[in-house]
């Protein structure tokens, strides 16, 4: 039996975020006492939404209304798309709760900047997160080159690799020969009957 853990951590990160949006907080509000589990397979975490809108842990005897399963495989998917992240999971019970959910968790953003400021005044908390981004987009460019410095390697230094336009060209010469002995074995035998 997977484990019910309640992640408080987590459960403030969320409750974090969904403070920083009204209009999040009033979507969970109409679910009141509503109870959600996130099913990952060898983790469950489970929240009840709050009359504010804000979660809380289920009370021992609250039945769950929905449960979301995800494949934690997918999860780098889920956060490279959140778009489409509930195309990811797998949804039992209400439907209106688990869509009021989607809505949510699509909307959220982290204001980095606002928390920052609080630690380090505005001018600072701007430059970290623009420095942090830049590292981010560092990051991105450098790996994308990198994959493309590996396949370029494999392709034409170490030809590991074949380029889908050769594969097509081989393939239609491949053809051409087979029609051309086809029509060459055709005029022997016609030349040998008569």
């Amino acid at each position: 039996m997977t484990p019910l853990i309640n992640f408080t951590p987590i459960t403030a990160a969320v409750n974090h975020l969904l403070a920083q949006e009204p209009w999040a907080q009033r979507i969970l509000a109409s679910h009141a006492g509503k109870v959600a589990c996130f099913d990952g397979g060898a983790v469950k975490l489970s929240w009840q939404v709050s009359a504010d809108g804000l979660l809380q842990a289920p009370s021992p005897d609250a039945a769950v209304n929905v449960t979301i399963r995800v494949n934690l495989a997918d999860l780098p998917l889920i956060v490279q798309n959140q778009e489409r992240a509930f195309s990811y999971v797998k949804i039992d019970g209400d439907a209106d709760f688990a869509n009021a959910i989607s809505q949510v968790s699509q909307g959220l953003r982290w204001d980095a900047e606002q928390d920052l400021s609080k630690l380090v005044g505005d001018i600072a908390a701007v430059r970290i997160v623009a420095g942090g981004n830049a590292l981010i987009a560092g990051a991105l460019a450098t790996q994308k080159k990198l994959a493309e410095n590996v396949a370029e390697y494999f392709l034409e230094e170490q030809p590991m690799l074949v380029r889908p336009q050769a594969v097509a060209d081989f393939t239609n010469d491949v053809t051409k020969l087979r029609d051309d002995l086809e029509r060459l074995a055709k005029r022997i035998n016609k030349l040998k009957n008569s």
